[in-house]
């Protein structure tokens, strides 16, 4: 085998890599319900996700009640200073958890609120190109263990 078969080889192997790793993020984001796949869905349904706290103390005669009403639908948590490589690395590692609660966590980090938006598919179709330059770090996320780490790390940057 000489020295171009063994580079078309290794090119054909990091490329085939790529389109798994992908593909697997595609079923994950599917299968956790934070892409909406044609049949799968009624695109009549809405949802709404929100939490409530009260909190009441009482000391000494003294009241406070904190009231906490945050709806899931804000993008108050969007950092406008991440860059769009962080925000790839970010959205590659928390795919690679398989945790729809750190998910869609991250999906509000990075400003999408709404998944099924217009940005947010340039977004997904974006990211395709961008894993595909970006195989190291690709590779370095592939363990769910180690993508968690790197998500914990990153999250509140």
């Amino acid at each position: 085998m000489n020295r171009n078969a063994k580079i078309a080889l290794g090119c054909g192997g990091a490329g085939c890599l790529g389109l798994i790793v992908v593909v697997i993020v595609a079923i994950v984001l599917v299968v956790t319900g934070v892409v909406k796949a044609p049949g799968i869905y009624n695109p009549n349904s809405n949802s709404n996700d929100n939490y409530n706290s009260n909190s009441n103390y009482n000391s000494n005669n003294s009241n406070s009640n904190d009231n906490v009403n945050a709806n899931s639908n804000s993008d108050s948590s969007e950092s406008p200073s991440m860059s769009d490589d962080d925000k790839h690395k970010l959205f590659q590692a928390v795919g690679m958890t398989q945790d729809s609660a750190l998910i869609m966590r991250v999906l509000r980090k990075i400003g999408f609120s709404n998944v099924g938006g217009e940005e947010y598919q340039q977004f997904v179709k974006d990211h395709t190109g961008w894993a595909l330059r970006n195989m190291d770090f690709v590779r370095s996320v592939v363990r769910p263990e180690d993508a968690r780490a790197y998500v914990e790390a990153h999250i509140d940057d």
